[in-house]
């Protein structure tokens, strides 16, 4: 079976490094919707090195610090579920208080229709987090 995760367009990247990339999603209801997926075809957190899992988490944090500077989300929501797709990612959503879903997860029960958010400008996400990570130290 294909890997949808291995195979990302290179449209989809906002950021990427030579160890992890984040995408946004074709969720339109929630445009503040980014995963950080390890470049290695990986299930588990666990089959990183240390170092790699630092890192992953770093810029796990560093899309989350960089959605709530650009959009001003009521919360922020980290996953890691793996279930549908074995490829280690990290879903980052920004949650606004009138979305479909809150307080529910986006894959519960739906509250509301929901307001319409513009999506981040692609550009300033992508500088953002790399602003956020630049004090960071990269792995080898």
């Amino acid at each position: 079976m294909e890997c949808p995760l291995c195979s990302v367009s290179l449209n989809d990247i906002v950021w990427q490094d030579g160890h992890c990339r984040v995408i946004f999603t074709d969720d339109l209801d929630y445009p503040g919707y980014c995963r950080v997926v390890w470049g290695e075809h990986i299930a588990e957190m666990s089959d990183l090195t240390p170092d790699g899992q630092h890192h992953i988490l770093n810029v796990t944090l560093a899309v989350e610090r960089a959605l709530r500077a650009l959009m001003n989300p009521d919360k922020i929501n980290l996953a890691s579920l793996g279930n549908k797709v074995a490829h280690l990612h990290w879903h980052v959503i920004a949650r606004f208080a009138d979305d479909r879903h809150f307080p529910e997860s986006i894959w519960g029960r739906e509250q509301r229709p929901g307001r319409p958010r513009a999506r981040p400008e692609r550009a300033a996400l992508a500088r953002r987090i790399a602003d956020e990570l630049s004090h960071i130290i990269a792995i080898h």
